[in-house]
């Protein structure tokens, strides 16, 4: 076997492995990863498809190389916001699960001040 066929398993391989991460994981951030590993296969999987065709003597596909460059650019975006946003439900709702038997925590009808206010008897 040559390097391309080994690069060819293991960008299956990573697809593989983040599609069933995907699939399995109810945890936000393993999704997240998941999804990042996965895309990281496909974009192996591109660069596999170039260097066949530059082993049988074409030259590289400058097209292909431009969309692997700009979805690891495209990636990296989507992971910090998607990050961010985990983040910003973690505060929110105090939990980053998505399991279908858990509920999230009631959210207090007033702040803490207004609170302290009626506990003192004010307005």
């Amino acid at each position: 076997m040559n390097s391309a066929t080994w690069y060819g398993l293991v960008g299956a391989l990573l697809v593989g492995i983040g599609l069933y991460g995907l699939i399995v994981q109810p945890h936000a951030l393993r999704k997240i990863l998941a999804f990042n590993v996965l895309g990281s296969g496909v974009f192996v999987l591109a660069g596999v498809v170039a260097r066949r065709g530059a082993a049988v003597g074409l030259p590289g596909d400058p097209v292909l190389q431009g969309l692997v460059i700009t979805g690891l650019i495209v990636a990296f975006s989507a992971t910090a916001l998607a990050v961010a946003l985990v983040l910003r439900l973690a505060a929110s709702a105090g939990t980053v699960s998505l399991e279908a038997g858990r509920a999230a925590p009631e959210a207090p009808d007033a702040t803490g001040a207004e609170q302290d206010a009626r506990a003192s008897g004010g307005t």
